[in-house]
């Protein structure tokens, strides 16, 4: 049997969404769930449609509850055309936004005063599926998407892609200029750069020009960060990693560079940190630093320190909240294409969830996790799987239809053939805090974490399932192999029956997987950012009244205001399991950041929020930790720390973190800075 939905879709009756539905509605009376009354209606339902008493469109159907719950339940039928009317009032206005919200989505995501309607139709394309699920905040693509889709169609030179990865530039100066040039158009095309130094000779190295020596790897990381605050995007500038092997001779300027408030200021900085180091660290062992001039065959030899490197990184972070730690032997052995013959990470983007080889670049978006619970705050509540495949399925369609769109909309001619040949996506999620108080599970517990790994295998599988759909219809990317098999992520990770999929009709993406830090996005449907934890149950928002005076106020993330509707409950009657960054211990993030890495492919955005007090060597502690629970990457951030982010003209170093567009207070979440009073970031994911 089937219905007619009110976009003129025709679907298969579900007499479950009907008892799904009711029952949600006898959720918010005092009476409760009457379970014999939800199958009953059901049932009616059903029959009437099947004998013609009703129409199978869903306006009918829902008129016919509607009329049986005022004759059974007239508590729940309130709730029921109370819940009818919000949903309308969705379908025809938009998001409920706050100020903040809606600054959001106009600063960043309109274009040229287009409505919310118009600014769904453009960033669906068509795909009804995709937006409804956007307009029920189940599902989000990146920034990038949201911004640009369909702006080609006006003459724009927008990418879809949030990041890229260049080549490491070539040990000559040429190569050095020329990776500045391409840096320059990916930014002039909204997208954000990640390169490695690798290549370049370090300091003091012989050079065959009036300078006799070269001034080192580090030197060149001002023409880089000049050439990032060059190109605007739309209000912000562009995004920046630079990363460095530790195995380079001139790895410790490099973890030193930052400590000068006046240089390379546009840019992250993280170590690519292989196991030998760390084995040599625990070992209390010397590392070799070597590099091999290729023009000369110079060989230029430093022993290091492993405790002293790392307690010199810690103590950096301690300080400074920089350099990040890329742990690249994990990073390049776990993913479907570690058994790849030359296939090779060049380095990651500016926030760390996408390792990438040259010109690589990845389409990215998120599931809302908070979407998914049944019955949230009760005795008994769960998580609706079903709902959840459905949505993972759409949404790897979804970003398939926009990678297709987007073909010959990346800057450079690499980054178009990268996409074309690998065809990579990221499919991550956001609201898994917020799930977890909706579940009543404390951030961090055992079964926290086995939420997470719940999740992240569901995830993984219906992805890699569908795009193994998609290659049977429309054929593998260029570049797949058979080799994909063989990789200890697959092995590992991958169901039976999705496997058979996969060796019968390959894969349409080389990546499915990559949580990214959401920090824009999350904050603009209100929910908690990535897999980090709730950041604080309460922020002070400050405004200007009519008077002119600046008027403080208190608000609460979205959760937290529905949990103590629900609950009765104020703050300082909270639950234990209701946590937020601050208290939850760095082992705890570990484990859940362990526990959803175990299913993604590429990487995960997150950064563990540290308390002042927090010591040197504890930094030290959480380096090696992460490292042994298999994380790809870490960084940290300690309250206190002497990095405001934004220099004042002077380029004296303000004492607080001040946000340049309303003054308020810059946090370190979710992997980015942000303000919690404006929404301003330096991410635009």
């Amino acid at each position: 049997m089937e219905i007619k939905k009110r976009d003129e879709s025709i679907v298969e009756f579900d007499k479950n969404k009907i008892e799904l539905a009711i029952t949600k509605a006898m959720k918010e009376t005092q009476i409760g769930v009457e379970q014999t009354i939800v199958t009953t209606i059901a049932n009616i339902v059903e029959t009437q449609m099947r004998q013609g008493v009703i129409s199978a469109d869903v306006e009918d159907i829902q008129d016919s509850i509607e009329l049986l719950l005022m004759i059974m339940r007239p508590d729940v039928a309130k709730q029921y055309i109370l819940y009818r009317e919000e949903r309308r009032k969705i379908r025809e206005q938009g998001w409920d936004m706050d100020d903040l919200q809606k600054d959001i989505w106009e600063k960043k995501y309109q274009y040229n005063g287009e409505t919310f309607n118009e600014w769904l139709d453009r960033i669906s394309a068509g795909n009804k599926e995709i937006r409804k699920m956007i307009l029920n905040k189940e599902f989000l693509f990146g920034g990038r998407i949201l911004a640009n889709r369909g702006l080609q169609h006006e003459g724009k030179k927008v990418t879809f892609s949030n990041c890229y990865v260049l080549p490491a530039p070539k040990d000559n100066i040429e190569s050095i200029f020329d990776t500045a040039k391409e840096m320059a158009r990916t930014y002039s095309y909204g997208g954000g750069v990640g390169i490695s130094l690798e290549n370049l000779r370090p300091y003091g190295a012989k050079v065959n020009n009036s300078a006799e020596k070269t001034t080192g790897a580090v030197s060149f990381m001002e023409l880089y960060d000049t050439t990032t605050d060059l190109i605007g995007q739309k209000g912000r500038r562009g995004a920046l990693m630079i990363s460095m092997p530790i195995g380079h001779p001139d790895i410790e300027e490099f973890i030193d560079v930052k400590l000068n408030l006046d240089k390379i200021t546009k840019a992250n900085i993280s170590l690519m940190v292989t196991d030998d180091f760390m084995k040599a660290y625990e070992a209390g062992e010397m590392y070799q630093a070597m590099f091999i001039v290729g023009s000369t065959g110079e060989v230029i030899h430093k022993l290091i320190d492993p405790r002293k490197i790392l307690y010199k990184v810690a103590q950096n972070n301690w300080e400074m909240a920089e350099p990040g730690m890329l742990f690249w032997d994990t990073i390049e052995g776990w993913h479907l294409l570690s058994s790849y013959n030359g296939f090779k990470y060049s380095c990651t983007n500016p926030c760390g969830e996408l390792p990438l080889p040259d010109y690589g670049a990845c389409l990215l978006g998120s599931i809302n996790l908070a979407k998914f619970v049944i019955e949230p705050f009760s005795e008994f509540p769960d998580i609706d799987t079903d709902r959840l495949e459905e949505v993972v399925r759409e949404a790897v369609i979804a970003l398939n239809e926009a990678l297709d769109e987007g073909a010959d909309l990346h800057p450079l001619q690499g980054q178009r053939e990268h996409a074309k040949n690998y065809r990579p996506i990221g499919l991550g999620v956001m609201g898994f805090a917020d799930m977890l108080i909706m579940l009543g599970v404390k951030y961090g517990s055992t079964e926290a974490q086995e939420t997470a790994k719940r999740l992240g295998s569901l995830i993984l599988n219906t992805a890699l399932e569908q795009s193994a759909l998609l290659a049977k219809e429309y054929g593998t990317y260029p570049y797949y192999s058979e080799d994909i098999q063989k990789s200890d992520f697959y092995k590992v990770n991958v169901y039976t029956h999705v496997k058979d999929l996969i060796e019968q009709y390959g894969l349409r993406n080389s990546h499915v997987m990559s949580i990214a830090p959401t920090g824009s996005i999350s904050t603009m449907i209100g929910v908690s950012g990535g897999i980090e934890p709730l950041f604080a149950t309460s922020f002070n928002r400050t405004t200007k009244s009519l008077h002119d005076e600046d008027i403080t106020y208190k608000v609460y993330p979205q959760v937290i205001t529905n949990f103590m509707k629900t609950t009765k409950l104020n703050e300082e009657q909270f639950p234990q399991y209701i946590t937020t960054a601050h208290d939850v211990h760095w082992k705890d993030r570990i484990k859940i950041q362990s526990a959803w890495q175990q299913y993604v492919d590429s990487a995960i955005s997150s950064t563990i929020n540290l308390p002042q007090d927090t010591t040197i060597e504890e930094i030290m502690d959480i380096y090696h930790t992460a490292w042994e629970a298999g994380l790809k990457g870490v960084t940290v951030y300690r309250d206190g720390c002497s990095r405001s982010g934004i220099l004042t003209a002077d380029k004296t170093k303000q004492t607080e973190d001040i946000c340049p567009k309303c003054g308020g207070n810059i946090e370190h979440k979710e992997g980015c800075i942000s303000c919690s009073n404006c929404g301003w970031g330096k991410c635009s994911i």
